[in-house]
């Protein structure tokens, strides 16, 4: 039997890696920080089928014995500071955890076990301000914030532990990625929960930002079996797993309120530009999963439409059995 420890396993990507390992009969870990308030509400529902154990990536030793008491064959580092504007309030904090966390997984494995299968979560993040349309694996990075800058350093130095110590250690560059269990705090699911919402009575308006704004939407069910197909590779290499297709904020939006039969959204859409502007925003995000196709045979399965609809639908059983 196989065995995966995952960073991050309490997150979105987490949750959804961890049930499709599960399913491929892995033995599965996940590392948890040691916090007050615990919230694996995202594995709830099949959490005795996993060892939860102990770490944080800011400390070295914590996960240098992880890797000895897990033994594992296989290593996902999904941890992260991942909220972008999150990042500009904690810079340092950002590169701690998004940057130097990944070396410290590195090095705990090169000292551990060099054998070990090393995946990490890159991000379209990196490309920033977009030197070329579509990104790919070649595309320059010009990041722009302090998230995407932590997530240059984090890819990199899993590049240069492949290079240097013959380490299996790859990068996965995946454009956004949703889900009914992306956190609260993201623009998608901060729509879908506030039309569920609207269409029940329970809300007036939704207050966005820059509603022009476009993104590579995926759906992150998807995006976990590519992280998995990276590490069942002979060669260790980079990919950017994405859907190819472009949509605004806008459009986001507009579905949204289909999926529940309001046609007029724009009455309950308020633009408030400065309330969440970044200091720096991202241009067009589009990926070219080309080499993800060719060599995973991956592409992604869900549509826009379905994501947000999926979403909307989720989040409609959610508030129903919320009283307020």
């Amino acid at each position: 039997m196989k065995k995966a420890l995952i960073t991050g396993i309490t997150g979105q990507d987490g949750s959804y890696l961890a049930e499709l390992l599960l399913l491929k009969g892995y033995q599965v870990f996940g590392l948890t920080r040691r916090t007050s308030t615990v919230n694996n509400e995202r594995i709830a529902h099949f959490e005795e089928k996993v060892q939860l154990i102990q770490g944080d990536l800011l400390d070295q030793s914590s996960l240098t014995s992880a890797l000895i008491d897990t033994a594992p064959d296989e290593v996902y580092n999904l941890a992260a500071q991942s909220f972008v504007k999150t990042s500009w309030n904690q810079p340092v904090l950002t590169g701690e955890f998004t940057a130097l966390g990944v070396t410290r997984m590195l090095e705990a494995i090169r000292s551990v076990n060099p054998k070990i299968k090393f995946y990490q979560a890159s991000s379209s993040e990196m490309f920033g301000k977009v030197t070329e349309t579509p990104q790919k694996e070649t595309t320059r990075f010009y990041p722009r914030s302090p998230y995407g800058v932590a997530k240059v350093y984090g890819h990199y130095i899993t590049v240069n532990y492949r290079e240097s110590y013959g380490l299996f250690a790859v990068s996965g560059i995946l454009f956004n990625h949703e889900s009914p269990r992306r956190g609260l705090e993201f623009v998608t699911r901060k729509i879908s929960n506030a039309v569920a919402r609207i269409s029940l009575g329970k809300q007036k308006k939704l207050v966005l930002g820059n509603l022009s704004a476009k993104r590579d939407w995926g759906f992150a069910g998807d995006y976990v079996e590519a992280m998995w197909l990276m590490l069942q590779q002979k060669k260790a290499d980079d990919y950017v797993i994405a859907t190819g297709e472009n949509h605004s904020v806008e459009e986001f939006v507009q579905l949204a309120f289909e999926a529940v039969g309001i046609s007029d959204w724009r009455k309950y859409v308020e633009a408030n530009k400065q309330e969440h502007l970044r200091p720096a925003e991202v241009d067009h995000l589009i990926g070219d999963f080309s080499k993800a196709r060719k060599t995973l045979s991956w592409q992604p399965k869900t549509s826009f439409k379905e994501l947000v609809k999926m979403m909307v639908t989720a989040d409609l059983t959610l508030e129903k059995g919320h009283s307020k």
